[in-house]
């Protein structure tokens, strides 16, 4: 009876909600078991539950921001990423200007929420803002083409400025959104030869920016050296270097040692060695506890959510239905692949979070913001539903001509 009640508050794709709730259940083992080294290395006393209890309690805000939007008719989104989008951005140049070390860590990436004690990566929330917007603006292009120098300010000039924003402290994220964009365009029918312009323009503002850092080594300290040392340490691997390699080399015998079947839930070793057991790297703890099949297992809920992206896309009956599911959807798969990529050694360590499997507010929060979405496009929403001043607002968000 609770679970019939439960089938009818769940609107649209149900297997999406199946895979989702699949890989938070799945999340629980490795975190719960990577987080022993967090416990003792920071004070924790070695009481591993509290780490736990806050990966819960950051999947159950996650699920309530994905059902809380699944009841949204995706249309709205198309207002809701105009006003959005400012705010995003202020809140980049907000979290940049706060400085660049926080207890360790680049603050540069995330803004601290002083009421209830959280750090946010504003970067993921832009990344998903604008990947609305841009579909938005990709509707409208298919019925109202523009020219190229039309859509440069309309369309380009939030995308440059949101990865010049993100650029300082997150080179990878960055790439994702610049690359995601204009697979974005390209799908919306934009000219290829445009997007060449939009490339060269891109790599030539990277350029600048790394000339500038080494110019003026004290305005972005240490993130180029970064960035150049880790492409070195990927592309020259024989040469192990204890500090740069340090985790590629442990991820490696994580991964080794784990073989077929896993060393079992809860014995991995390497997790007292990795500094990002329970975030960057918890693919290779998932390989070295469960091994080749538990690595398939896992990787094959991520295929499963491709599948269900490029189904929902094909049967909405909007081109922003179909840009939008793209747009918010394709970003979880690239990130996913990125991070088992980092951990099997074929990518430079980028920073990148294994979606709903990775401890960490934010990588869940916003993973669910974005099947909260593609929920909704697949649902047929009643707008029925909304009533009174709602209904005025929602249908002004939903406006083509804003």
């Amino acid at each position: 009876m609770l679970l019939k009640k439960i089938q009818q508050q769940l609107k649209g794709d149900k297997t999406l909600w199946t895979i989702a709730a699949l890989l938070a259940l799945f999340s629980f083992m490795p975190v719960y078991s990577a987080s022993s080294n967090l416990a003792y290395l920071y004070g924790g006393g070695g009481y591993t539950l509290k780490y736990l209890i806050k990966h819960m309690v950051h999947l159950i805000l996650g699920f309530l921001i994905m059902y809380g939007m699944h009841r949204i008719p995706h249309h709205y989104f198309k207002g809701l990423s105009i006003l959005m989008l400012p705010i995003s951005i202020i809140l980049l140049i907000v979290t940049l200007a706060q400085g660049d070390i926080i207890d360790g860590a680049n603050a540069s990436r995330w803004i601290r929420i002083p009421v209830v004690g959280l750090s946010f990566q504003t970067s993921s929330l832009a990344s998903v803002v604008l990947f609305t917007y841009v579909s938005r603006f990709m509707s409208k292009y298919q019925m109202h083409p523009h020219t190229f120098t039309q859509t440069i300010i309309p369309l380009w000039l939030p995308v440059m400025l949101v990865c010049a924003l993100v650029l300082p402290a997150n080179l990878s994220s960055a790439v994702i959104i610049f690359v995601m964009s204009s697979i974005l365009v390209y799908l919306g029918g934009y000219p290829r030869r445009y997007l060449l312009l939009i490339f060269s323009s891109g790599l030539f503002g990277l350029l600048f920016f790394i000339t500038t850092a080494k110019a003026f080594p004290d305005l972005f300290p240490h993130r180029v050296d970064t960035w150049m040392n880790r492409i070195e340490n990927f592309w020259q691997q024989d040469e192990i270097s204890q500090n740069s390699n340090y985790q590629i080399e442990r991820a490696k015998v994580a991964i080794a040692t784990g073989g077929l079947i896993g060393l079992g839930p809860g014995k991995s070793v390497q997790k007292n060695f990795l500094p990002q057991s329970s975030s960057d790297f918890i693919y290779a703890i998932v390989v070295e506890e469960l091994g080749i099949i538990g690595a398939l297992i896992l990787l094959s809920l991520y295929v499963f959510i491709l599948v269900r992206l490029l189904i929902i896309s094909h049967k909405s009956d909007d081109y922003f239905g179909k840009l939008l599911t793209l747009g918010v959807g394709l970003p979880i798969i690239f990130q996913a692949i990125i991070n088992m990529g980092v951990a099997t050694g074929l990518f430079p360590v980028t920073g990148q979070t294994l979606p709903l499997i990775s401890s960490g507010g934010t990588s869940i929060w916003m993973t669910c913001l974005g099947l909260g979405i593609i929920i909704s496009v697949s649902a047929k929403s009643d707008p029925s539903e909304f009533t009174g001043q709602n209904v005025a607002v929602l249908e002004l968000f939903s406006q083509d001509d804003i």
